[in-house]
């Protein structure tokens, strides 16, 4: 396999229980989910109740922890895109998941359009947003160079073709445009404490995982630029307590929230924290 050396073998812990290879990708530094499945097959992974970017659901102690941390980043990330505003106020929300961002972006005045390809999350979204979420062939479909804001909340890494994806943010995007990409960094400290059971490699809906350099390389081969990178600091501890479960076969919140813990005391030093927000310009 050219340019490409294995990495690690990954279980799918959440769905269908299959093993999968992480290759690295010396061209860019990204792992590959090896083997990737087929764009008819890869839906049937994200069907479980587990997965909760589809739902609202609150069921358990990772689901309520999941939605908690969900409610707390939401004025986080409206703050942000607030910072690069302009007087039209466009923003592409892509893998929107349930809306719950989306429509704090519009009770402040944002024009919104969001993407989601599964049916059920889109459904919720929509009923939020007065159906301002669209399927993904929507993406083909905009006008070239309308949006201020593009995000990508723990999407990217769900992208078949991603370099094509790439050039379509490149081409929807204003001049001036900021592309806001989030991704979990399997340089963290709590990626190497569990390894193979690291929940954030979630093989194969994640197809491709992310560091600082792999992120850089790439978005420059579109004539981006990274301008800042900034921690996602509650990530570790959700990350780290459903990999304890992976790891150990049983719950134990404390242990994980201690090595999501020691994960960002770590990464003040080293800037690798278990995820990453990525702040791109046009360039």
């Amino acid at each position: 396999m050219k340019n490409k050396s294995s990495f690690l073998s990954v279980k799918d812990h959440s769905v269908s229980g299959e093993q999968f290879e992480l290759i690295q990708n010396s061209e860019y530094g990204f792992l590959e989910t090896t083997p990737q499945p087929s764009s008819d097959k890869l839906p049937e992974y994200y069907e479980s109740e587990d997965y909760i970017s589809h739902t609202d659901s609150k069921r358990n102690l990772f689901e309520k922890v999941y939605h908690l941390v969900r409610s707390l980043s939401l004025k986080k990330k409206l703050s942000l895109i607030n910072s690069f505003s302009s007087k039209d106020k466009k923003l592409l929300d892509v893998g929107c998941g349930t809306g719950d961002f989306l429509q704090k972006a519009f009770q402040n005045n944002w024009n919104i359009s969001g993407i989601e390809p599964n049916e059920q999350a889109r459904d919720i979204a929509n009923k939020k947003t007065k159906n301002s979420v669209f399927e993904i062939e929507q993406l083909l479909k905009f006008d070239a160079q309308i949006f201020d804001v593009i995000t990508l909340w723990h999407v990217l890494e769900h992208l078949p073709n991603l370099e094509d994806h790439i050039a379509i943010f490149k081409k929807l995007l204003k001049p001036s445009g900021t592309l806001i990409i989030a991704v979990p960094n399997y340089k963290s400290y709590d990626a190497q404490y569990y390894k193979q059971f690291w929940a954030a490699y979630d093989v194969p809906r994640h197809l491709w995982h992310f560091n600082q350099t792999s992120i850089s390389k790439l978005v420059s081969k579109h004539s981006f630029k990274v301008e800042k990178v900034k921690p996602m600091w509650f990530d570790s501890f959700y990350v780290s307590m459903l990999s304890e479960k992976y790891k150990t076969d049983k719950m134990n919140p404390l242990k994980g929230f201690l090595v999501g813990l020691l994960s960002n005391v770590k990464a003040i030093s080293t800037k690798e924290a278990s995820s990453l927000i990525y702040i791109i310009k046009n360039s």
